[in-house]
C-alpha cells in the first residue's frame, strides 16, 4: 500500500481512533451540548436563501446511501478501478452499518429538534435512519461515507498527485456541513462521522491494497 498520512499502524491512525474515541466520550456525556446547540441554531436562522438551501439539500441528498453505493458501483465494475470500487463499496456499507449501531445502541444521542424555516425543497429532506430503524445522531452516517470516498480515493491517487488529493475533502466537509444547515445534525455529529469513516477506510484498505489500481489511474 502506498504511503499515507493515515496507514494502520501508524501514529496518525492512532491519534485519529483516540481522536473518534475522546469525542464519542465527550458527546455521550452531553459535554458538547451547549457548543452544537448554539451551532445549529445559528445555521437554522441563516436559513432563507433559496440558492443557498437548495444546494445545501442537493449535497446532503449526493451524501445519502443510494447516490454513494451507485458511485462505489460503478468504480466496481469498471476493470480499471475495480480493487478501489471494491474498498469503497465495503468500507461503505461498513460505516452505513456502523454508525447506525453506534447512533441507536450505544450513544443514542437524538436528532436536533428544530424546525427548517428554509426555502421550501424539490423533496423532503433524508433522515438517513432506515439501516437499524433508529433516529440517533452521533456519529453522521453521511459525513462517514463521504469520508470513506475521500480517502479511498485520496490513497489511491496520493503518489501521482501528493497535494491535489486533498482537494477530495471538499466533498465531505460540504456534505457536513450541509447536514448541519438542513438540521439533521450537529456539529460533532459530523466530525465523528469523518473520523468514523476515515477509521473503517483505513482498516480495509490495509487489508485490500489498491495499489494496483492506482498505478493504472
Amino acid at each position: 500500500m502506498q504511503k499515507f498520512i493515515f496507514e494502520m499502524r501508524s501514529i496518525g491512525f492512532f491519534f485519529l481512533v483516540i481522536s473518534f474515541l475522546i469525542i464519542t466520550a465527550l458527546v455521550y456525556a452531553e459535554i458538547t451540548e451547549q457548543f452544537d446547540i448554539s451551532v445549529i441554531t445559528y445555521f437554522q436562522s441563516i436559513s432563507g436563501n433559496s440558492t443557498l438551501d437548495t444546494s445545501m439539500w442537493a449535497i446532503t441528498e449526493i451524501g445519502g446511501i443510494i447516490p454513494i453505493m451507485v458511485f462505489c458501483f460503478v468504480m466496481f465494475v469498471w476493470r480499471r478501478t475495480r480493487r478501489m470500487g471494491l474498498v469503497m463499496l465495503l468500507a461503505v456499507i461498513i460505516a452505513t452499518v456502523a454508525s447506525g449501531y453506534f447512533k441507536d445502541y450505544i450513544v443514542e444521542r437524538p436528532r436536533p429538534d428544530l424546525e427548517y424555516i428554509g426555502t421550501e425543497l424539490p423533496l423532503e429532506i433524508e433522515h438517513d435512519t432506515s439501516v437499524l430503524g433508529g433516529k440517533g445522531s452521533f456519529p453522521s452516517g453521511h459525513a462517514a461515507r463521504a469520508s470513506v470516498i475521500a480517502f479511498v480515493l485520496g490513497l489511491a491517487l496520493s503518489e501521482r498527485f501528493p497535494r491535489g488529493w486533498l482537494l477530495l475533502w471538499i466533498f465531505p466537509i460540504s456534505v457536513g456541513l450541509s447536514r448541519i444547515y438542513v438540521l439533521q445534525h450537529y456539529p460533532m455529529d459530523v466530525i465523528g462521522g469523518i473520523l468514523f469513516g476515515m477509521i473503517i477506510a483505513t482498516i480495509l484498505a490495509s487489508r485490500l491494497s489498491i495499489s494496483k489500481d492506482a498505478s493504472k489511474t
